[in-house]
């Protein structure tokens, strides 16, 4: 028998189809995301299959984490087991679930809240939780917006009790200091424009009052403490002109310098972006814009969290409500349907509510689940919490990669990750004597954008190529010649994709070479 000689062939089309515009930026995101060090399957921090957990009737505005609890907020008044449709097995949680975090099961913590909760979190130390939103009573006690209780008993703090006198939409927990943001305008009795702080210990009112003009949707505290990052639609603070984002002094309220916050347009008539989620990881704080207005920015952006410059900012459009980092990784809800301007995803490929970043970067990365928009307010995911493996996302979505999964939902850094698509038979043919051509396309993985090609005939691999897909452009297709071979014989090939942990075999593919 003749000595088999492989070639590749790369037409123009298929040179074409491996360097589109977004490839290569996507790509990056990978390459800089992997100094993390993913476990095999999947390619940022975390896989893309969810996790099960219990659902809701009705949205999740806020999620929180401390120790193996997770408390989430909402407009939702009960709870059921994944896969279950409304009515099935459920129980009573009204606007307020604590779930154990390894099983997704609530917990015997089920205060009673008479309002939607609209912020959560937890104190540095998992001692505490802290909810905000529109509620007068908890535990049959008058609480006005806002409540603590003790992780450790589920039961409500007495004796601390701000009186709020209207929603507390976001909330930030330091060792000594709960910071306060919403849509109020007095905290016991005391004029505050939609800022204020307490005293963690006691609930007392604080001084510091850098009042804003319209409403703030996120508080953030830098990791020394000494800043505190505030989102929302205001346009000016402490008295001076700043909008959407803007970082004041821990202790004074004064406003500081946050070049940042100039790559978000002025609010006009036809555009009003509006921070809605901060996240502060090291010495970055990410902000997540959602603007109203056809084109008005709805993306992310990065800055230093001392000097407040600018580092990345993303111009995707589809409002982002959520953002969370872990690792080298800033995954983001969102309703995102046009990520053309980042290298991404054009319009009119469909809405992509779950995206992840690279923090280094700012290019998208290789985690591609979705939820659809099927709650009142057609946004999508909404809140995000995590421990630091896993991502909770809450919202007001229905379905979770197609399947039924209602307000709440969970992904792990569980290795495995979702499984490369099984990629058909190989185009094979032999017009040429003694050589058979191979050809086949490239398929998708909703968590890796690179994976290795696998070619073999009969049961010797005679090639591997790692080839990078996403789903928005077209496949790129592989031409191989496999040369040296006998007249007459009857050959069979087949294709093996793999992510470096899941392996998908295609259909044999027979010929007869010529």
């Amino acid at each position: 028998m003749k000595k088999a000689v492989l070639a590749v062939v790369t037409g123009a089309a298929v040179v074409a189809a491996a360097l589109v515009p977004s490839g290569p930026a996507v790509q990056a995101a990978e390459t800089a995301g992997r100094a993390h060090t993913a476990p095999p399957g999947f390619g940022s921090a975390l896989s893309s299959v969810e996790q099960k957990s219990w659902q809701t009737n009705a949205s999740v505005n806020a999620v929180a984490v401390a120790g193996n609890l997770v408390f989430a907020g909402g407009l939702f008044t009960r709870v059921r087991p994944p896969g279950k449709a409304r009515g099935v097995g459920d129980a009573a949680r009204k606007y307020f679930v604590v779930l154990n975090r390894t099983t997704g099961v609530p917990t015997r913590f089920a205060p009673q809240v008479n309002g939607p909760v609209w912020s959560v979190a937890t104190s540095p130390d998992g001692r505490w939780v802290v909810i905000g939103g529109d509620f007068t009573v908890v535990d049959g006690v008058p609480r006005s917006r806002v409540a603590m209780f003790d992780v450790a008993t589920g039961k409500l703090v007495s004796g601390w009790d701000p009186v709020v006198n209207f929603r507390v939409a976001a909330l930030k927990i330091t060792a000594k200091t709960v910071y306060l943001g919403g849509s109020f305008g007095q905290v016991d009795k005391m004029a505050r424009s939609r800022l204020a702080a307490v005293t963690l210990s006691t609930g007392t009112l604080l001084p510091w009052s850098p009042d804003a003009n319209d409403d703030v949707h996120a508080i953030e505290v830098s990791t020394d403490g000494d800043r505190v990052f505030v989102g929302g639609g205001f346009t000016r603070i402490d008295g001076r002109y700043d909008h959407a984002l803007a970082m004041l002094n821990a202790k004074t309220g004064a406003l500081l310098s946050m070049r940042a916050s100039g790559a978000i347009p002025a609010k006009t008539d036809d555009c009003n972006s509006q921070v809605k989620d901060l996240e502060v990881q090291g010495n970055k704080v990410f902000a997540a814009n959602a603007g109203s207005g056809i084109g008005c920015y709805d993306g992310v952006l990065a800055a230093d969290a001392t000097t407040g410059k600018l580092i990345w900012q993303s111009h995707c459009l589809g409002a982002t409500e959520a953002i969370k980092a872990i690792g080298n990784w800033l995954y983001k809800g969102s309703h995102a349907h046009d990520c053309s301007s980042d290298g991404g995803f054009p319009d009119k490929t469909g809405m992509h509510h779950l995206l992840v970043y690279s923090t280094i970067t700012g290019k998208l990365g290789p985690w591609f689940p979705n939820t659809d928009a099927g709650g009142e307010t057609l946004v999508g995911p909404l809140a995000f919490a995590s421990g630091g493996n896993d991502l909770w996302a809450g919202g007001d979505f229905t379905e979770v990669n197609g399947l039924p999964q209602e307000g709440l939902t969970r992904f792990s850094s569980a290795p495995g990750g979702a499984a490369p698509v099984r990629p058909a038979a190989p185009k094979v043919a032999s017009a040429r004597a003694n050589k058979v051509t191979i050809s086949f396309p490239t398929v998708l993985d909703r968590d890796n954008l690179t994976l290795t090609y696998l070619l073999y005939r009969g049961s010797t691999r005679i090639g591997s190529w790692s080839r990078t897909s996403n789903s928005w452009t077209k496949p790129t297709v592989t031409t191989v010649t496999d040369g040296r071979l006998t007249s007459g014989q009857a050959l069979s090939y087949h294709l093996e994709v793999s992510d470096g942990r899941n392996l998908q075999k295609s259909p044999t593919a027979k010929v007869k070479v010529r």
